[in-house]
């Protein structure tokens, strides 16, 4: 039941995407952006550790959308 649960979950994940970009390299190129925005985020505002959480999970998303 588990794997049902999170296959569910990953289709959802991904209808999200689908209609809001025309396609995964599209979202790969806005999530890229984002990333290179997290650099100018001023100090003190999140902690090393988040920040390095989050440009992490951008990363994987974006390197695996452009498989």
């Amino acid at each position: 039941m588990e794997d049902f649960d999170k296959n569910t979950t990953v289709i959802f994940f991904s209808e999200l995407f689908e209609d809001a970009y025309a396609s995964p390299v599209e979202l790969a190129e806005v999530l890229d952006l984002g990333i290179e925005m997290l650099f100018y985020v001023e100090e003190g505002v999140f902690s090393k550790e988040d920040m390095r959480n989050v440009v992490t999970a951008l990363r994987k998303i974006t390197l695996e959308l452009r498989k």
